[in-house]
């Protein structure tokens, strides 16, 4: 039997087929298999040359993010080093121990070079030579990155003299807050020990005061009598009011309290803070520290804005923004802040305040770590970010007001209501800041995330992931695997120049990074199975993630 065309029906695949899945594109390979290994998915490009064998390598610098939607690896190594900086400086039973380098030759002669280039500087500003001026700052500023780069810290004079007026403020407490006992604060950062072996802790809450009702999802229930003017304010001065609150807290308690915090917003956009506190403090105590806590913001007025429809205009002649229409000056920075009488703000913190004590090692002070941290590797707007219309619409009325809020003395914001900010010039715009109090996706949140006091561990974040690279080297040695680790200066380290041709790409560098993380895992591993008692399972992932 003979079968022909005609016989057979066959269906043609339709033009545009729905649902078909196409294949994985290779970048996304390449990241995806990176976040697997703690690989960073996005490194910058660093040429490096070897001063004795003369060879250049390009090599993959981890971007150091801290937000997972942007590097998911580089994000989740810096939340494990916060985790265990917040682990071992929370319940410290001994005083930490800070030790200094002495000034070395090479920071003494670039100091001392540093000191006549200054010299030099203020002769040739009397002298009016703005040219040389400008390449003297210039110089300046590479003396004080060397001066950084040598190890030094802290703040160096400025080189300009800057005349500041003595303004008196009246250091009386106000009426309406109640007393404080104060005491000398001594210098120990332990807590007390109770019975003989407990030595706890405590965990501290504070949210902002009230604006108004709320609903469960933040948005307010009456917007028009939503005080947004008093959110917003209070969002741009909550980190002042928060170093004042650990102040007062020091001289109530009488010894120097160490913390550990995170700021994070409520679902009403407001900020508050979560603390962990080294020693044990009574409860009556914090909330007695919280009532009397308030700061006050001795700026100018700025209720009623004086230019909306029209901006002051800058006159190079007198270096100052003058009225559009008359020409005259507007008034200068110090002259205003000089006729305040009264504050333009003042901040305190809402009637809930919520602390715990805890003891150090349990798993209840494993949990208030996690929740710590929880928000440290999102980003302010994903934090934020807005998911029913009620708080789209309360987020874009709060951040109408924050646009219109002066962030600090240096704000463009002041030109609107009549003020010459400080440090203002022809390229400052009226009423535009760049500051992150201005930005619809920060919403006033402050830049710092964290907060953690000098004495907290003793030791910085860079001195953490040292420790932790540190125990991985030691655990390699003793299996008898050796990572010699070459001098500092045998390497010059160069950033690739764009459109420079012999630099690898990205994807490139990304996947021999990977082959080397596999490299380090395997021998790691085998250091833990070796080093671990027979039966026991040892995982090298943890601590490979942060080395």
């Amino acid at each position: 039997m003979t079968t022909t065309t005609e016989d057979v029906q066959v269906q043609a695949p339709p033009a545009n087929p729905v649902g078909r899945v196409r294949g994985a594109l290779s970048a996304e390979v390449v990241k995806a298999t990176a976040e697997k290994f703690g690989v960073c998915v996005r490194p910058f490009t660093m040429e490096v040359g070897d001063t004795e064998t003369g060879e250049v390598r390009y090599v993959p610098v981890p971007c150091g993010s801290t937000v997972e939607s942007v590097c998911l690896p580089c994000a989740r190594k810096a939340k494990a080093l916060r985790q265990a900086q917040c682990r071992e400086g929370w319940h410290l039973t001994e005083e930490p121990v800070i030790t200094r380098e002495k000034p070395s030759e090479t920071q003494t002669e670039l100091l001392t070079y540093r000191a006549d280039l200054a010299a030099h500087y203020r002769d040739v500003v009397v002298a009016g030579d703005e040219v040389e001026a400008e390449e003297l700052r210039a110089e300046v500023a590479g003396v004080d990155a060397e001066l950084r780069a040598s190890g030094m810290t802290g703040r160096l004079p400025s080189l300009d003299e800057v005349e500041r007026k003595a303004v008196k403020r009246s250091t009386k407490r106000r009426q309406d807050a109640p007393n404080l006992p104060r005491r000398k604060v001594s210098k120990t950062t332990v807590g007390r020990e109770f019975a003989g072996k407990f030595r706890p802790s405590m965990f501290v809450t504070l949210t902002c005061d009230t604006y108004g009702r709320v609903r469960p999802d933040g948005s307010p229930v009456d917007p028009a009598s939503y005080d947004y003017r008093r959110a917003a304010r209070d969002a741009v001065h909550f980190a002042a009011l928060v170093d004042r609150w650990w102040q007062n807290l020091r001289r109530v308690v009488g010894w120097d309290v160490q913390y550990f915090a995170t700021v994070e917003p409520q679902k009403r956009a407001a900020p508050h803070l979560h603390a962990a506190l080294r020693g044990a403090i009574s409860h009556e105590t914090i909330r007695l520290v919280t009532e009397a806590t308030y700061h006050q913001v001795w700026w100018p007025a700025h209720d009623e804005m004086v230019y909306t429809d029209r901006k002051p205009l800058w006159d190079p002649d007198s270096r100052s923004f003058v009225d559009p229409e008359t020409r005259a000056p507007l008034t200068a920075w110090d002259d205003a802040v000089e006729a305040v009488e009264t504050p333009a703000h003042v901040v305190t913190f809402g009637a809930q305040v919520h602390s715990k004590g805890l003891l150090g090692g349990t798993e209840e002070a494993g949990r208030h770590i996690g929740y710590l941290t929880k928000y440290l590797t999102k980003s302010t707007g994903e934090v934020v970010e807005a998911g029913t219309a009620g708080q789209q619409d309360h987020h874009d009325m709060l951040h109408t007001q924050l646009a219109v809020t002066p962030c600090s003395p240096r704000c463009a914001v002041w030109l609107l209501y009549g003020i010459n900010p400080k440090g203002a010039n022809g390229k400052t715009t009226p009423g535009h800041c760049k500051g992150r109090a201005h930005r619809r996706a920060t919403l006033g949140l402050p830049g710092r995330r964290v907060l953690v006091s000098r004495k907290w561990s003793g030791k910085t974040v860079a001195d953490h992931k040292a420790d932790r690279r540190g125990f991985v080297l030691s655990a390699l040695a003793a299996v008898g695997i050796s990572k010699p680790e070459p001098a500092p200066d045998r390497f010059v380290w160069r950033k690739v120049e764009p459109g420079d041709t012999r630099c690898p790409p990205r994807d490139q560098l990304v996947m021999r990074a990977i082959s080397e993380r596999i490299t380090w895992q395997a021998e790691y591993s085998a250091a833990m199975l070796a080093a671990a008692p027979p039966g026991q399972e040892t995982s090298a992932a943890a601590v490979l993630e942060a080395a």
